[in-house]
């Protein structure tokens, strides 16, 4: 059976991997570029709170893409095949 995760889980700890397809991928693309972006428009040394609520809500945003077209998360020892 084939999956559709565009995050794998990490083989070991807690949350997922870095993106296995393209879909993953442009997400993780554009929240570095959301990420850039923001520093123009929040600069950090004039705009500390605007700049740190942005990357919250962006990276919020990241973090519910990741639990919806994730690997469901759960702590992992290194294990290689699925959990019984």
């Amino acid at each position: 059976m084939h999956n559709n995760y565009w995050f794998p889980a990490k083989r070991y700890g807690w949350g997922w991997g870095f993106p296995t397809v393209w879909q993953g991928q442009a997400t993780l693309v554009g929240f570095i570029l959301m990420l850039v972006a923001g520093s123009f428009v929040f600069p950090p040394q004039d705009s500390h709170w605007g700049f740190m609520a942005y990357v919250a809500l962006i990276s919020g945003l990241l973090l519910g893409v990741c639990y919806l077209k994730g690997e469901p998360p759960r702590w992992r020892w290194g294990d290689k095949g699925p959990s019984a």
